[in-house]
């Protein structure tokens, strides 16, 4: 004997609500299975639910079609600002300048090691420290290191910067959708919880499986547990989330 089975996600939830719903065009309210107060609370409450999974969806394509552009652009920064802490050192150790200029930087005068670049925190923080420190360097009539100069890396880092504002922005966005439609689900769960019970009720006269096959046509879903022979499965022709 299959079983009623409730939406278990959104998106089923969603297809649940609709079907009900587009059951009822055309039809006057005494010929609905289930009741007026109840085809309101659809019509006003499945638009909004509607209307938040399309929003969560649309932010997080955008957020995953930018997620590629945004890992490039903090691989190519974090290359550049690599790159011109090196050159720093290589002229250091060729004698052309003197330890104590890494302090331009807040790098220490001694220290030949690389700082740590693994996050866009470290990229964000050494971008910064490095174009400031070069800068002022410059304005003090010191000569510029190149190959990388500090303008070839400041477009990265700017452009970096720019790229993960957005991106955190966009998940904060997403975050937020998610929050809303959690917010939704119990209220969704109830209205086709009450949805379904009435639409069974109103078949209840019926023999089981023409119970199941009318309700089937609003929405309601049935499913054969998997110790059951399926032999008269053939019987039913069930809307499946």
């Amino acid at each position: 004997m299959p079983y009623r089975r409730l939406p278990n996600t959104d998106s089923a939830r969603l297809r649940a609500m609709q079907k009900a719903l587009s059951k009822s065009e055309n039809m006057l309210p005494m010929e609905l299975p289930y009741s007026a107060s109840t085809l309101q609370e659809l019509r006003y409450f499945l638009p909004e639910f509607s209307q938040a999974m399309m929003m969560q969806r649309d932010v997080f394509e955008r957020q995953t079609s930018k997620n590629k552009l945004h890992q490039e652009s903090f691989r190519k920064t974090r290359l550049y600002i690599s790159h011109f802490i090196q050159v720093l050192n290589f002229a250091i150790a060729r004698g052309e300048m003197k330890p104590e200029i890494r302090k331009y930087f807040n790098l220490p005068a001694d220290e030949t090691k690389l700082p740590q670049l693994n996050t866009e925190r470290d990229v964000i923080e050494w971008g910064q420290k490095i174009i400031e420190g070069e800068q002022k360097r410059i304005s003090e009539g010191q000569t510029p290191i190149t190959n990388p100069t500090i303008a070839r890396v400041k477009v990265h880092y700017e452009d970096f910067v720019r790229l993960n504002i957005s991106q955190k922005n966009l998940q904060e966005s997403n975050a937020n959708a998610l929050a809303k439609i959690s917010e939704l689900r119990g209220k969704a769960d109830r209205i086709i919880l009450n949805l379904w019970n009435e639409i069974e009720n109103h078949y209840s006269y019926e023999s089981p499986s023409i119970k199941r096959e009318k309700s089937a046509e609003y929405g309601v879903s049935y499913v054969w547990r998997k110790s059951e022979k399926t032999d008269n499965k053939a019987e039913l022709d069930l809307n499946l989330f």
